[in-house]
């Protein structure tokens, strides 16, 4: 395993990182988040794109995974309902795409999409990848690596399924450095720093990393409270095969359950608890800036 990223959890399912910080994370694990997802696939495309993932930031988002030619073969990974998909279809042949998430509720909001018909959608892993080496030229993920177990394991998929000279693009929440954001945001699920995010392409094998900071307008650039997407992660692939990164033996899969029904259970209540604090905090960054001043010297508390 990565001597960057140690992940170590006991029965309460916590989660020890390469910063030292020892969290619950209650959602980061698969069965959890699938359930999770059985509940908020309902009203996904109408509460959490509006507050944080909009049209606008997923245009700006996918800038870096350079889709300049339609013909390209691209791999959607957590793609959930699509909405990032669509984004790819503005680009691509939709039968060119291909479109993986774990949960099977998401998936079946992707599949009414008008715009998705010609796009494969797939039932699968993240962290286990069913696909060849070498088998696609772009790797698009958006929203999935705060529930992946082992991010490092994610992305070293990422770089075994692009072809040599393809390109990985992933998006992603970004830590709250505010306490009360900190305390819910690790809680809930994985909100990487961004030098985490360098730290796992780089040990996966990608050269030319970089990170673009993206967020909601209304934001005005704030970042303290943290955001569920936060920044657009790419990498180029520059050798054929698997990443020169040797790992251990995964520690969750996502077709058997991984603890028992009664930490499953508290995990899910507990991290979707949570979780609602990010529900309500973009209603309150939307009133705050219709009310707060935009220049001055209280504009820059905002």
């Amino acid at each position: 395993m990565s001597t960057r990223w140690r992940r170590r959890q006991d029965w309460s399912g916590c989660v020890a990182a390469s910063t030292g910080r020892e969290v619950p994370r209650f959602i980061q694990h698969k069965n959890e988040a699938k359930a999770f997802y059985a509940f908020l696939s309902q009203v996904y495309d109408y509460i959490v794109n509006p507050g944080h993932w909009t049209v606008d930031m997923r245009d700006e988002a996918l800038v870096p995974a350079d889709l300049n030619d339609p013909n390209l073969h691209v791999v959607d990974v957590g793609g959930g309902t699509g909405f990032c998909t669509q984004g790819v279809v503005k680009h691509v042949k939709p039968e060119h795409v291909t479109l993986l998430d774990q949960s099977p509720h998401q998936l079946a909001k992707a599949r009414k999409k008008k715009d998705l018909e010609g796009v494969t959608i797939i039932e699968g892993d993240a962290e286990d990848l069913p696909f060849e080496d070498d088998t696609f030229d772009r790797y698009v993920s958006a929203g999935s690596i705060e529930y992946w177990p082992d991010p490092q394991r994610g992305i070293c998929e990422a770089y075994r399924v692009i072809k040599p000279g393809g390109r990985a693009c992933l998006i992603g929440p970004v830590h709250p450095t505010f306490w009360l954001s900190r305390w819910m945001a690790d809680v809930w699920m994985l909100f990487p720093t961004e030098e985490e995010y360098m730290t796992w392409f780089t040990d996966a094998g990608f050269d030319d990393v970089k990170i673009d900071r993206i967020g909601p307008k209304w934001y005005r650039g704030v970042r303290r409270h943290g955001l569920i997407m936060g920044c657009s992660v790419s990498g180029v692939k520059k050798s054929p095969g698997p990443s020169p990164l040797k790992l251990s033996d995964p520690e969750e899969v996502s077709t058997r359950m991984n603890s028992n029904i009664l930490t499953f259970l508290a995990r899910l209540v507990l991290g979707t608890m949570a979780g609602f604090y990010y529900f309500v905090l973009p209603i309150y960054m939307w009133v705050k800036n219709l009310i707060w001043p935009r220049s001055g010297k209280i504009a820059e508390w905002f």
